[in-house]
């Protein structure tokens, strides 16, 4: 096996991430490609909505015109590779307007882009083919109300491009740990078969692709990263074996740990022993994580097995229209006023609309911030003198999410006294966009490497399989103790939760080996569906035949929870005041758990 190392730098988890994250990565002078994963589902939307008013737009107009155009000649002075799903929806306009600044500053860097993973010209032949929803089982939606439609595609077309000579490679919808894969392709030479080095090629991917979720953001022990202002942006350090060290450039802030790379591995995940990429199937459970040095942490031990023979394809589309806004209330029963002024905002808006001839609102939210209203039954507090409220509603119409906000304003004198608010522009309808994910077969995708003067196809179609199913780990049992004491369950673990579709995950991981089995056993199914139940929606059964599953990662040790139904749509089709699941961890991490006195004397 090679003793080389490749330097993988990750500078951007979304559409939006901090300018200074390049020239932060390039200064450190150790890389030898940077990343940047700018696409989610809504992101598709938002760019296919720019490319239907604009035939040269589609894409993350910034990469070019912010992020390459100030960092390019350093770019080409080190020599580092770029990699990036900038494209979104048009990759070719993004690799021409590339193309056209390295033009314009005198640089001879080769831009390729990866092809093949749109397939919106193909709506109508998709949808006669009766294609459902693969979590729902719904039917293929409205022609007219698609928006976009994506393959997820893989890894390899990007090595291929890389091997053909190209310094910046811009890709359409891929997976989001694409991008780290093609670069560990290129570099070690990885064939299809060899499913451990992709498992781990692809774990990087995911602990580099929401940048400094890995080095102190969002991490539950927030204050040890110090100054977020300076936070470093992660670097992965890739050795032939796939085996990598996670660390960020020195001199600045942030930490990289146990916990907080722990946190992004379990972050966003569903089954950890069944994780499904276009190159490789993985299992995470056995995955092990070892600070070797300050701001050093070794990974290892992703199992991989051959990927699956179709694509997940995602379609967006338009369905409804919604509108809300927050108001602010203090006083005596500041709560009570606010709940009673937003019941009174539907009712009065359903009045409206009744007498326009319109249906009444679809849905509608109320959720009172300082309330502990995200709390469920296990809020702790009966009545607050300050909250701020959020009211929103859907409608079919926008004409009708107009009559609602219309109401909200014009009932501003006839309130209970306390009504307070940062007074700005009014609200305005939103469309919702939703999401609809099916499987193709890889053959039925025909995807292109565009290098510029030339274009060639790439067969992505490798050694493929259906997953077998996996012996399933279990958590220790809990040894029977006499001198238990509760503690909250932060004070035993660290959390991370996110967002899938219309599901969320929770990912726990014990501080230290010796609390797991005491976790375990306080975290049951029923104890984390209660903790949720008042987000969990009765109305949509979940796939798995449970509102709640839970996953055992004994390599960690974690737990993963993986929440069906919960997010009242989820993205831009919810309601939710929290509509990605972020703070569900911190929900949990406030559960009690019975543990031996003598284990937390430390």
């Amino acid at each position: 096996m090679s003793d080389k190392i490749i330097n993988i730098g990750g500078a951007s988890g979304f559409w939006g991430d901090a300018a200074r994250a390049t020239p932060q990565l390039i200064a450190s002078g150790q890389l030898d490609y940077i990343v940047y994963d700018y696409l989610a589902e809504i992101t598709m939307s938002i760019m296919a909505r720019a490319r239907a008013k604009d035939a040269s737009k589609g894409y993350a107009l910034d990469f070019v015109s912010v992020t390459m155009a100030g960092n390019l000649s350093d770019i080409a002075a080190q020599k580092i590779k770029v990699i990036s799903n900038a494209g979104g929806v048009n990759p070719a306009a993004c690799a021409a307007a590339l193309r056209a600044e390295i033009d314009r500053q005198g640089l001879a860097l080769t831009v390729a882009c990866v092809l093949g993973d749109d397939l919106i010209s193909q709506r109508a032949e998709l949808a006669a083919r009766g294609i459902t929803e693969m979590f729902s089982q719904e039917s293929f939606p409205d022609l007219a109300k698609v928006q976009s439609i994506n393959a997820y595609l893989g890894a390899f077309p990007i090595a291929e491009a890389l091997s053909q000579g190209a310094d910046i490679v811009i890709t359409g919808r891929s997976v989001d740990s694409a991008v780290t894969l093609g670069a560990c392709i290129h570099a070690f030479g990885w064939q299809a078969d060899q499913y451990d080095q992709l498992a781990m090629g692809s774990l990087a991917g995911h602990i580099l692709e929401c940048g400094p979720q890995a080095t102190g953001g969002n991490f539950t022990d927030w204050e040890q990263a110090g100054d977020l202002e300076n936070i470093g942006y992660p670097i992965a350090e890739v050795s032939a074996s796939g085996e990598f060290v996670c660390t960020k450039p020195a001199g600045t802030s942030g930490l990289v740990s146990r916990g907080t790379v722990a946190e992004q591995l379990v972050y966003e995940i569903g089954d950890p022993q069944a994780y499904l990429l276009p190159d490789v199937a993985c299992d995470f459970s056995g995955v092990q994580l070892a600070e070797i040095g300050p701001d050093r942490v070794r990974v290892s031990g992703a199992v991989g097995y051959p990927s699956p023979p179709t694509y997940k394809v995602c379609a967006t589309y338009a369905d409804e229209f919604r509108g809300g806004t927050y108001l602010s209330f203090y006083g005596i029963e500041a709560d009570r006023k606010a709940r009673a002024l937003g019941e009174t905002l539907f009712r009065a808006a359903n009045r409206s609309l009744n007498e326009r001839g319109l249906p009444p609102l679809s849905e509608t939210s109320i959720e009172l911030i300082g309330a502990e209203s995200q709390y469920g039954e296990f809020a702790e507090i009966d009545g607050s003198r300050e909250v701020a409220m959020k009211v929103a509603a859907k409608h079919p119409s926008a004409d009708g999410i107009a009559v609602f906000l219309r109401e909200a304003s014009g009932l501003g004198l006839a309130t209970p006294p306390g009504l307070s608010g940062f007074q700005g522009g009014r609200a305005k309808p939103s469309p919702v966009v939703r999401l609809f994910s099916f499987a193709l077969p890889k053959q039925e995708v025909q995807v292109v490497v565009d290098m510029g003067e030339k274009q060639f196809p790439v067969s992505c179609v490798g050694p493929c399989g259906d997953y077998p199913e996996p012996a399933r780990s279990s958590a220790p049992d809990a040894e029977a103790a006499d001198d238990l004491v509760s503690v909250p369950l932060v004070q035993l673990a660290w959390g991370r939760s996110g967002d899938k579709g219309n599901k969320a995950n929770i990912g726990i991981i014990a501080r230290r080996e010796e609390y797991f089995p005491y976790i375990a056993a306080a975290l049951s199914i029923d104890a984390v569906a209660q903790r949720f139940a008042h987000f969990l929606d009765p109305k949509t059964p979940p796939t798995a035949n449970a509102a709640v599953e839970r996953f055992v990662l004994p390599g960690l040790p974690a737990l993963n929870f993986l929440l069906h139904a919960v997010l009242g749509g989820g993205g831009i089709a919810s309601l939710r005041n929290d509509a990605q699941g972020k703070g569900y961890a911190q929900l949990l991490l406030q559960m009690p758990v019975s543990i031996p006195a003598d284990l937390i004397k430390d």
